[in-house]
């Protein structure tokens, strides 16, 4: 059966957990403990080790996150995705994605976004993120775009 949403982005990944690989460049984010933007700010921070001048504001963090690329490629992995901004308006995990979106598009080294969750949850967090990117700018405004091996 054809998949009735369309492609992600090609730095974005949609999966169920998986045994963790040795990369040293490999960042867990607890998804339940980054409901808000406050939470999320504040979870990034501690999984990143964010500089003391992040202003916790979305421009800020795609400041912060461009510069962390320049040290090395980045795998950002988030558990429990479906719960990432749950408590926020939904234009706000549109916005987290543009951020991610334009980092990804305009970094030297790589970043790549993973969203875990149960396998009985990702049909609705796919929902959501096609709702989301449906219209979105993020990753560069072409959701079709993404290869193959974006799931």
């Amino acid at each position: 059966m054809a998949d009735a949403y369309p492609p992600l982005p090609s730095w974005l990944r949609l999966e169920p957990p998986a045994p963790e690989p040795t990369e040293t460049a490999r960042v867990v984010l607890g998804g339940s403990t980054a409901r808000t933007r406050t939470a999320l700010y504040d979870a990034l921070d501690r999984a990143l080790d964010l500089p003391g001048h992040f202003g916790r504001n979305w421009d800020a963090l795609a400041d912060v996150l461009a510069d962390r690329l320049d040290a090395g490629p980045l795998t950002l992995v988030v558990a429990d995705a479906g719960e990432l901004l749950a408590d926020e308006p939904p234009a706000q995990f549109g916005t987290l994605l543009d951020v991610f979106g334009g980092v990804a598009a305009g970094a030297h080294r790589s970043l790549r976004v993973v969203l875990h969750d149960t396998p009985a949850r990702l049909p609705a967090l796919r929902a959501r993120l096609a709702a989301t990117l449906h219209g979105s700018t993020a990753g560069g405004g072409d959701v079709s775009s993404a290869g193959p091996g974006s799931r």
